[in-house]
């Protein structure tokens, strides 16, 4: 009955609220913020052997493991870590980020009611015996799940996050934006960022512009970013995934490709009855919040 219920809210939310909606762009960048790098001792170099002479050694490159942004396709659907989270986490913990937080930052596909909420909610979910390693990272996050934040709602895109407009008018502070707001209150240390609204007649350009300042404005605040692939292709041309993911490679951050593990969905993951081309179906909303608790979890492991 329950996981009926959760099920009828689903279909309630995204019959009503789920549409592409347009939003003014921003009209003025948020600061820039420039890190100050410690400063590295300066050594005295050791005066070689003149009686021996040492050898010269020509160090090879090492070739970059990872598939290229080109291939984003291919990308697992839950990520390896890398040197970059551990230390953005890290400087996160020593500007007092919470460990047990996460925030969500994105559009109506990021509702609690949707996605991942029911982790909060003893007795609506059941992980199956092979899953049960991950009651740890529910029960380590527990209280993050079943909330919107600041940064979450219908509509939301890489501009309207970074717009005070947006941003709640009780909660938040004047010029504050949604994610500013999000991360000042919530105290995350990780977020994960879905974007998958891609707004009419803008330009992939423009949305790498903003997203890199909602990667810089966490990064700084030492969140670390988990970006996401989306599932349907508005746009035609999948510019949208391709561009996050040349960001994730280019920031050396992880990425959940959503996109791929819906591939493997009756209709990959898109909602037959609507037919849309936008909202996905009831399988994907459950492989949606399952896959994002697996990456979750392998982000958190990596830093413990």
């Amino acid at each position: 009955m329950k996981a009926f219920l959760y099920i009828t809210i689903i279909i309630l939310i995204f019959t009503t609220g789920c549409a592409p909606t347009r939003l003014p762009p921003i009209s003025a960048a948020p600061a820039q913020i420039t890190p100050t790098l410690p400063s590295i001792p300066t050594q005295t170099p050791l005066q070689p052997n003149t009686a021996v002479p040492s050898p010269i050694f020509t160090p090879s490159a090492t070739a970059d493991p990872r598939l290229p942004p080109e291939d984003w396709m291919d990308w697992p659907v839950v990520p390896e870590t890398t040197k970059r989270v551990y230390e953005i986490y890290h400087q996160g913990i020593e500007l007092g980020k919470n460990p047990q937080h996460f925030s969500k930052i994105g559009d109506c596909h990021n509702v609690k009611e949707a996605f991942m909420g029911l982790f909060d909610k003893p007795g609506w979910y059941k992980l199956r015996n092979e899953n049960a390693h991950l009651q740890p990272v529910i029960d380590w996050f527990s209280g993050s799940f079943d909330r919107d934040g600041y940064a979450v709602q219908g509509g939301f895109n890489a501009a309207a996050v970074l717009n005070p407009t947006w941003a709640d008018q009780e909660l938040c502070e004047p010029d504050e934006s949604p994610v500013a707001c999000e991360i000042r209150i919530h105290q995350p240390s990780f977020a994960i960022v879905s974007l998958e609204l891609a707004w009419l007649g803008r330009t992939p350009e423009r949305y790498e512009d903003y997203l890199r300042q909602v990667l810089d404005l966490l990064i700084a605040q030492g969140v670390v970013p988990i970006l996401a692939t989306k599932a349907d292709n508005v746009e035609g041309d999948h510019a949208i995934n391709y561009t996050t993911a040349k960001l994730a490679y280019e920031y050396d951050l992880p990425l959940w490709n959503f996109w791929r593990a819906a591939q493997d969905l009756p209709n990959h993951g898109m909602d037959p009855m609507r037919n849309d081309g936008f909202h996905i179906s009831y399988e994907a909303w459950t492989e949606r919040s399952f896959t994002a608790l697996r990456t979750l979890d392998v982000i958190w492991g990596s830093v413990r």
